[in-house]
């Protein structure tokens, strides 16, 4: 893993290139996708026949593209008891902090003498979650996507996951029941995004689609954006980790390679003032990814992408941090809460040196799909907030229309839309 000094020009390039990393060639991906997006809305349950054959080496009939109730209750005894707890603690961790977002009143209201002016908000009807079942399972997924859903009433929830030969995970059938999925799909890939975006005679169209995928999920979900509404369009995992001294070098090593592990193409970055810490967290990283069971994919995203920044002080570390905008932010440094107060884009934040990004990832509570790509710089992590929408009520009385009559005419004169001051005059001069 690279190291690199603040007035080195590697490190001032290097920053340019993060910075830069939302950028794909997107081009050629999006022609494919398309194409895949259009035969779905077209053909429905026979392109996804078609393409579950072609891309998950799966033989499905049209009957078998939803789960049986039968199956999901069978995943319980397939999947390890000790994992079933866990995933029910889990479950209940996540729930119980995504409660906290409800709001008090169901209406927020503004009342004048005549006017009444409300904001009252409505669950979605439905959503759709594509969980990931390609390179491994993800059943804290399940649980981070439909649990807010279910917790801000929408009412039904559609899960989509490609089919694998041995079949769906076990763990991913149980922590979808626990979460409060109501159906599930074995479809993967853009074709799913299509089936939940446009509807086929199996899949029903929904209002909304979440989840993280891989870059053609991904590119599909943006093309599909204005047909539903969608979280946000997903990139590799990132982590920055800004340190002093005082946090162990193996607690460091071992962040950056859990994010690492993930796949190729993650960010992993240490910044810090001490020169004596990034070696230190070099040596480790070595030590560490000799036992490690993903080693040649996290060894190939540390080398390619990773880096220990080395800067002047904690006030620059900072000033980086938020250029990056990372989706997971470690402070583990002596004063975790001074420093977090400096923070202005990131998707998740952990204090100190015992909170790990992985803690996060799995039973604190928090939402772990957040912002990548730098998009934290104006989006948020995946809460109950997503799945309502709020609607505006508006009540005058003649009488408070009244005062309101000349300047609706100014505005009117000016943008030439004189039905709309017609449309008002006729109340205050014409009414019964």
């Amino acid at each position: 893993m690279r190291v690199l000094r603040t007035g080195e020009k590697d490190f001032d390039r290097y920053l340019s290139e993060v910075e830069r990393r939302i950028t794909l060639d997107r081009l050629s991906l999006e022609r494919g996708v398309r194409s895949i997006l259009e035969d779905t809305r077209r053909r429905g349950d026979k392109a996804l026949l078609g393409y579950t054959r072609l891309f998950d080496g799966v033989d499905l009939r049209i009957g078998e593209l939803q789960m049986r109730p039968k199956e999901i209750e069978e995943a319980y005894e397939e999947a390890p008891r000790g994992l079933v707890e866990t995933l029910k603690k889990a479950a209940h961790r996540i729930r119980k902090f995504h409660q906290l977002s409800i709001e008090r009143s169901a209406s927020k209201e503004l009342v004048e003498k005549g006017i009444m002016l409300r904001q009252i908000t409505r669950p979605l009807e439905r959503v759709g979650i594509y969980v990931p079942g390609g390179k491994a399972s993800y059943p804290s997924t399940v649980l981070m996507a439909a649990i807010p859903a279910r917790v801000a009433g929408v009412k039904e929830i559609i899960m989509v996951t490609p089919p694998q030969r041995g079949g769906i995970s076990p763990a991913i059938l149980a922590a979808a029941d626990l979460a409060g999925v109501d159906r599930i799909f074995r479809i993967g890939g853009a074709q799913a995004i299509g089936a939940l975006a446009y509807g086929t005679a199996s899949v029903p169209r929904v209002d909304k689609i979440v989840g993280p995928g891989n870059r053609y999920v991904a590119t599909a979900k943006r093309l599909v954006y204005g047909t539903v509404d969608i979280d946000m369009v997903a990139g590799p995992s990132e982590i920055v980790a800004v340190s002093d001294e005082k946090t162990p070098a193996s607690f460091l090593a071992s962040d950056l390679i859990s994010q690492a592990e993930h796949d190729e193409m993650a960010l992993a970055i240490l910044i810090t003032p001490s020169e004596k810490l990034a070696e230190r967290v070099r040596g480790e990283i070595k030590e560490q990814l000799s036992r490690l069971r993903k080693k040649k994919i996290a060894r190939a995203s540390l080398e390619r992408r990773g880096a220990i920044l080395v800067v002047k002080n904690l006030r620059q570390a900072m000033e980086l941090v938020n250029r990056i905008a990372p989706e997971h932010l470690e402070l583990a440094v002596s004063n975790p809460l001074s420093l977090a107060r400096e923070v202005t884009h990131a998707g998740a934040v952990f204090l100190g040196p015992y909170t790990p990004e992985a803690i996060g990832d799995y039973l604190a509570g928090p939402n772990h799909i957040l912002p990548t790509a730098g998009t934290a710089r104006f989006s948020s992590p995946l809460g109950v907030e997503d799945f309502v929408k709020r609607i505006n009520l508006i009540r005058f009385t003649r009488k408070a229309l009244t005062p309101f009559e000349e300047d609706v005419k100014h505005f009117t004169e000016w943008e030439g839309l004189e039905g709309h001051y017609q449309a008002v005059r006729m109340r205050t001069r014409n009414a019964r």
